[in-house]
């Protein structure tokens, strides 16, 4: 990373040594300079209305930190909108030249190919693909190939130990959570927390938050032994439900029904 300092330019009346600019943090009300450590993070709730947030406010949000990373859903994806992938920008036209972006938008989508192109963005220059969705064309970021980490530096388990009822089993656990896009069910939970928070304190209410689970540990386990008892309870789950429904089915009827 090199590290850019604004300076000072040589035609500018106030200096002449390109000497560094020096930032100040001046309050809006009174226009005194603030010094850094009396700074306080606040949320601003109503125009010109502010509750601080203090480091104790950002713990309470927190979500448990652990190691693992839990699978959900196992879903198609082609389902997924690809806006929903790393920083998407959508691409606008320029003045005059709707019927160019429009003609480029349909050859891309006909085509069912991706353009890869270059942009500066922020005086960094970064490679991007830019694809047609809906009426939009859509410009998503992307890597360089020298910023990729080589296969060939890590070690990964050879397909070779994997036996035939393992495989079935593993499938088995996919189908059981198989389920269809559903963006709106996965939120950021440390967000909502944060939210609440600003609530309470908007309220002076202590924030009702949801339970925070055990934090998990990052032992190795035995893969196979949590597979069946995922796929047992999955089972009987869905046998409680079918009993459930009998029962319902042959029982006495309403009391309001005919």
């Amino acid at each position: 990373m090199i590290e850019i300092s604004w300076i000072v330019p040589l035609e500018s009346s106030t200096e002449t040594n390109k000497s560094p600019v020096k930032f100040q943090r001046v309050c809006i009300r009174d226009g005194h300079p603030v010094a850094w450590e009396d700074l306080v993070k606040g949320y601003e709730y109503e125009k010109g209305h502010f509750v601080v947030l203090t480091k104790e406010d950002f713990k309470t949000a927190a979500l448990e930190k652990t190691k693992t990373i839990d699978i959900l859903d196992f879903v198609d994806p082609k389902e997924i909108d690809e806006r929903y992938f790393e920083t998407p920008y959508y691409l606008q036209p320029a003045k005059g030249a709707d019927r160019s972006y429009a003609l480029l938008r349909e050859a891309i989508r006909d085509s069912n190919k991706l353009g890869i192109a270059k942009i500066i963005l922020r005086d960094t220059q970064h490679l991007a693909a830019v694809e047609a969705i809906g009426d939009a064309l859509v410009l998503t970021m992307m890597r360089f190939a020298d910023e990729l980490a080589d296969l060939d530096d890590f070690r990964f388990p050879r397909v070779e130990s994997i036996r035939p009822p393992e495989l079935k089993m593993a499938k088995q656990l996919i189908d059981n959570l198989s389920a269809e896009w559903q963006p709106d069910k996965y939120t950021d939970e440390y967000r909502d927390n944060l939210v609440k928070v600003i609530q309470g304190k908007v309220k002076g209410r202590q924030p009702k938050l949801k339970g925070r689970e055990t934090a998990q540990s990052a032992e190795v386990v035995d893969l196979m032994s949590r597979l069946r008892a995922s796929l047992e309870g999955k089972g009987s789950a869905r046998s409680k439900s079918s009993a459930s429904a009998k029962r319902t089915k042959s029982g006495r009827k309403p009391k309001h029904a005919a």
